[in-house]
């Protein structure tokens, strides 16, 4: 660059060089302004929590007993229990699990791995992403139709199996992008290496890519099960009952897929739409349950995920 350019691209001096400086003082003032704000709101939302979480634990504490785990619903609420809701809320949630995620991560694997970048993969992208933003009452409207009316033959009606598909098709969105995230954010050399060693796409994906990403479609699928896990409205719309003095049978399977059920989220709103006391006690044990369960849950997806990491690792 001539000594004629450099002055041409050069600064200017004096009064004129002001407006070139950054104003550092207000960029941080607002850095400041915007952390604080964070931190307020941070702090409300676990205090609130806290004390949503003690108020439960006060209330449903004093309930929980080893009768109230293996009794069943009652209209006396000294009696009442939480068996045939416990039991519901976990088949729903094994069957839910064995639909919903090899469903939802070979879509994810597909779509991001396999499919080309044609229209029709960009519009079905958007409609998952626009189908994870559903109120829940949509898919029990769906399903209502779908499984509970047409699929009777199959399905039984209000049955567990209508259940486990309802929340399959709630929580199959959630899993597909989770996928396509953790899928994403593993290194594109390792996908050239693969290439270069003459393997197929398959074999690149099966043993090399998937193993990497695992641990997130993991994570994102507990979340999406923690979000089925807690569901009501998609539930009361197929049929779910609030009282069942049964257990869905184990042998024949077949028959505890084509049997009525209930779940803990349903049999805790009954409880708390009744005016007795003793009721809402019942409902606050039910929560802790829950809670419980989801935590159970939780951490079994951690343990999973650190030991894929681990194995990966060694």
């Amino acid at each position: 660059m001539t000594t004629t350019e450099s002055k041409a691209f050069s600064f200017p001096e004096g009064a004129d060089a002001l407006q070139f400086e950054p104003a550092l003082d207000h960029r941080y003032r607002l850095d400041r302004i915007f952390a604080t704000a964070a931190l307020i709101a941070t702090t409300i939302g676990l205090l609130v929590l806290t004390v949503l979480l003690i108020d439960v634990i006060i209330d449903g504490l004093p309930r929980l007993s080893w009768d109230f785990l293996t009794s069943y619903p009652s209209r006396r609420p000294a009696r009442a229990g939480i068996l045939s809701p416990l039991v519901g809320t976990l088949w729903l949630l094994v069957l839910t699990a064995l639909i919903a995620f090899p469903i939802g991560v070979g879509s994810g694997i597909f779509l991001e791995e396999f499919a080309a970048n044609t229209r029709l993969a960009k519009l079905i992208e958007i409609n998952i992403g626009n189908l994870a933003a559903v109120p829940s009452i949509i898919y029990g409207l769906l399903a209502l139709q779908v499984f509970v009316r047409l699929m009777e033959p199959i399905t039984g009606g209000r049955t567990v199996l209508s259940g486990g598909l309802t929340l399959s098709l709630l929580i199959l969105p959630v899993i597909i992008v989770a996928t396509r995230e953790a899928l994403r954010a593993v290194p594109s050399s390792i996908r050239q290496a693969g290439f270069a060693l003459g393997t197929t796409r398959w074999q690149v994906v099966r043993d090399h890519v998937l193993p990497l990403a695992f641990p997130g479609i993991l994570t994102g699928t507990i979340l999406a099960l923690s979000r089925a896990i807690g569901e009501t409205a998609s539930l009361i719309t197929i049929g779910a009952l609030t009282f069942i003095a049964f257990l869905p049978p184990l042998i024949p399977l077949i028959d505890g897929l084509r049997s009525s059920f209930t779940a803990l989220p349903i049999q805790t709103y009954n409880w708390v739409s009744r005016p007795q006391p003793e009721f809402h006690q019942n409902a606050a044990a039910a929560i802790i349950v829950l809670m419980t369960v989801l935590l159970l849950m939780n951490a079994t997806a951690i343990y999973l995920r650190n030991r894929t990491q681990q194995i990966r690792n060694d």
